[in-house]
């Protein structure tokens, strides 16, 4: 991962000043959405507006596009048209492998990414995770829940099937993925719970719907101080373990091993990338 993805903002394409605004706020990454957020009549106006605003400059934020479905009137248009601007493709409602390949056919360098928001999906997700082209996977538990015919639990039970197969896949293959939205945006409490537990089962950032849930998202998917600072000594100790000949450190009572150095580097890691992102 070469740049953080605590925060991923969904933006309406077819909002010049949403777009606008985008510019400015600590998102990590902005979603700019030709599919669900834009009603049919204004899908041409969302496109040429689009066009527009990724002339401007967002900084060092990612800038990727969910286009339309290639079973739509306008999902060819849309890849082609933003594949060569995009810093990534986000292709909706992704089942299986083969859906990549017509739009990587289309887009033929711009990294893609998947919407993981179906049953069959779900199911396949070592498969589309597998594709040469794929760089990212996005939760879609909306999406998901309504064909699993779920209820919305504050411990999200009946996704974590769903959102464990496709954690599983993307780490296998070195992808970044990010956990699905909380849609109810006025609810900080429930917001950072939800960041929390997607943090801990190893999402690298949460998908958002309002600006007002950036500062949650970042903090919790950025490390802490006290992180870093353990992560700081862990390295110190056991560098200075192996100097002498050990294979382990102990730092606060707890054995270190490689695989932890590794681990703790990944963390100053995320945290220099941030702090760039920011400057």
């Amino acid at each position: 991962m070469t740049r953080p993805y605590r925060s991923v903002l969904y933006i309406p394409a077819s909002n010049a000043r949403a777009m606008e605004k985008a510019r400015t706020l600590p998102a990590d990454a902005i979603i700019f959405d030709l599919e669900d957020a834009v009603a049919p009549s204004e899908k041409f106006l969302a496109r040429d507006l689009l066009a527009q605003a990724l002339l401007e400059n967002y900084g060092g934020r990612a800038r990727i596009v969910r286009i339309n479905g290639m079973d739509t009137d306008w999902g060819v248009n849309d890849a082609r048209q933003f594949g060569q601007i995009a810093d990534a493709v986000l292709i909706p409602k992704v089942n299986r492998s083969a859906d990549l390949d017509r739009v990587a056919d289309l887009v033929p360098e711009a990294p893609l990414w998947a919407m993981m928001e179906t049953a069959e999906g779900m199911l396949n997700a070592a498969e589309i995770a597998a594709h040469p082209r794929l760089s990212g996977m996005v939760m879609g538990t909306n999406d998901l829940a309504r064909e699993l015919n779920a209820r919305f639990r504050p411990d999200r039970l009946p996704m974590m099937a769903g959102l464990g197969l496709c954690l599983l896949a993307a780490r296998s293959q070195g992808l970044v993925i990010i956990d699905g939205v909380y849609t109810a945006f006025k609810d900080d409490d429930g917001l950072r719970i939800e960041c929390e537990q997607g943090r801990d089962m190893g999402f690298d950032g949460k998908s958002l719907i309002h600006p007002a849930q950036l500062a949650t998202a970042n903090e919790v998917f950025g490390p802490s101080g006290a992180e870093l600072e353990l992560a700081l000594r862990q390295i110190a100790a056991f560098d200075e373990a192996n100097a002498q000949g050990k294979g382990v450190a102990v730092v606060d009572g707890r054995i270190v091993e490689n695989l932890h150095v590794v681990t703790a580097r990944k963390t100053i890691a995320l945290a220099e990338a941030i702090a760039n992102l920011a400057s």
